[in-house]
């Protein structure tokens, strides 16, 4: 096998990304993050995290069709409400929902010319996923981004393997009080985004 061609300094600065073009409070939380590669977001329940993911899906659509993988939920009530809420249907095909798909199945889609190029997997623990099998996913589809969401173990992601793909992501997002950090490679301005503004005030104290 060749080895890979060696990139000069000047290559780095000549290369282009495509970037999803936030604005306002996107773009005051995350900046302007590219279109592909890894995003971890995490945070115990009772925090926010359904909203938010939510509220992530309806702005990203904005730019790409979106996979939204329900592992844990499936097609639950509550996941329903939450839906109603948000007014999701709003969105019509741009946002695609596969309930309890085991993780080769979901590869098969990805496989197909069409798929779509954002994945949003709920949760990382109920893909039954190894580090090695998340390195493998992400080595398949480099050109698809992946969002996990993760329960948390007190303000970490809970399992080792979780702890890994947080620390490998682009893009790391903490939920807690209503409120959604910054943590990674991509940080706007501000850092955070509120998903509840009332409540996230009343908590952290602060806009």
């Amino acid at each position: 096998m060749a080895i890979k061609r060696a990139l000069t300094i000047k290559n780095v600065f000549e290369k282009k990304y495509r970037l999803f073009d936030f604005t306002d409070e996107w773009e005051l939380a995350f900046g302007k993050p590219e279109t592909s590669g890894i995003w971890f977001i995490w945070g115990n329940s009772g925090n926010g995290k359904t909203s938010f993911i939510i509220q992530l899906i309806k702005e990203l659509v904005k730019f790409e069709k979106v996979h939204f993988c329900s592992l844990e939920e499936g097609t639950s009530h509550t996941l329903q409400k939450s839906f109603e809420s948000f007014e999701m249907d709003e969105l019509n095909s741009n946002a695609l929902l596969t309930a309890s798909e085991p993780m080769e199945d979901l590869k098969t889609r990805l496989r197909q010319k069409k798929s779509r190029r954002v994945v949003v997997i709920d949760s990382f623990q109920y893909t039954m996923m190894s580090y090695r099998d998340y390195l493998a996913l992400k080595q398949e589809f480099p050109d698809k981004l992946f969002i996990f969401i993760s329960h948390a173990d007190g303000k970490m992601p809970a399992g080792r393997s979780a702890k890994s793909v947080m620390y490998d992501a682009s893009l790391k997002i903490y939920v807690e009080g209503y409120r959604a950090f910054s943590k990674g490679r991509y940080i706007g301005s501000r850092g955070y985004y509120d998903i509840w503004s009332e409540r996230a005030i009343s908590i952290w104290g602060t806009k």
